[in-house]
């Protein structure tokens, strides 16, 4: 399973409650939208987040490259340096080059220190759902399960048990897997999620 293989059609799930909740930046994360959007979100909160901090991430996110790692390294840093929001946002991006580069213990680190600067619902969110998707594909469907457990709200039912399903599969508990797509296609997600989710247990044995 890709780690990141399904988020197009997952998007569709969350567009709708971050809307409503005008949680810009996060979508703006998810979709890859870049760098750009974060920093416009954030840059109307600067009674509460220097101005200095705000170009100084849009810098070190804009020169990320995958092929320079100096400029991974960058991020990292200033990871360190700020434990704050930003630093979470950083910490996402900085993982998500870390998977591409299949990096995956890197990458959960990273995630782990994300969820430790932000208090942000939303964005605690999509950060334990990565890092579930990381520890699935390392193997760890226990930690997997643990982490899906600290995502909160009806807005994540759907994809939430998406990932659910494939880490229990991934246990042999076919059954499982069925009973909590079966569940999350009755959820309100997406019409796209709803089908990948069918598909998936089509798919089951048995």
């Amino acid at each position: 399973m890709e780690i990141y293989s399904n988020e197009s059609e997952q998007t569709d799930a969350l567009r709708r409650f971050f809307s409503q909740n005008g949680k810009a930046l996060v979508v703006g994360v998810i979709l890859g939208v870049g760098a750009l959007a974060g920093w416009s979100y954030w840059n109307s909160h600067e009674s509460t987040i220097s101005r200095e901090t705000s170009a100084d991430w849009q810098q070190v996110i804009l020169a990320m490259d995958n092929s320079k790692p100096q400029t991974l390294e960058a991020v990292a840093k200033f990871v360190g340096d700020n434990r704050n929001t930003y630093g979470a946002l950083a910490s996402l991006e900085l993982a998500k080059r870390y998977v591409d580069l299949n990096q995956l213990s890197n990458a959960a680190a990273q995630l782990k220190a994300g969820l430790k600067d932000t208090n942000d619902t939303e964005l605690r969110a999509v950060l334990n759902l990565r890092l579930a998707r990381i520890e699935l594909q390392q193997k760890q469907p226990d930690e997997a399960l643990k982490t899906l457990e600290q995502i909160k709200g009806d807005a994540w039912t759907a994809i939430v048990a998406d990932v659910r399903g494939e880490a229990l599969l991934s246990k042999g508990d076919v059954k499982g897997a069925r009973e909590v797509w079966q569940q999350a296609i009755q959820a309100n997600s997406s019409s796209t999620l709803k089908e990948m989710l069918q598909m998936k247990i089509n798919n089951l044995p048995g």
